[in-house]
């Protein structure tokens, strides 16, 4: 049994805007790059620590995984993980968010 996966209010509100932004020109798309996204982040029950440590942050619990343009950004605590951020690799340094 792997991990809990645990989405944050500020992840969910990163998928509602990523979604919402597809949306505006593609909805079927924008569900499903929507549920590819959190089965990605829901796949961090097994095998956590095989995302890079984030470069910004430089915390050892604070790792990354990419789908298409996108950082899925987590923390892994105890025998949790804590998706924190769905970041698009364009955006500007995530340390100002």
């Amino acid at each position: 049994m792997g991990l809990a996966v645990i989405l944050t209010p500020q992840s969910l509100e990163d998928i509602q805007s990523i979604v919402a932004f597809i949306a505006k020109d593609n909805p079927e798309r924008a569900r499903s790059f929507g549920n590819e996204l959190i089965d990605k982040a829901l796949s961090l029950s097994t095998l956590p620590l095989r995302g890079r440590v984030t470069p910004e942050l430089n915390d050892s619990n604070v790792r990354e995984i990419v789908h298409g343009s996108y950082r899925i950004i987590y923390e892994v605590l105890n025998d949790t993980v804590y998706v924190l951020r769905f970041w698009h690799g364009a955006r500007n340094d995530l340390t100002r968010q």
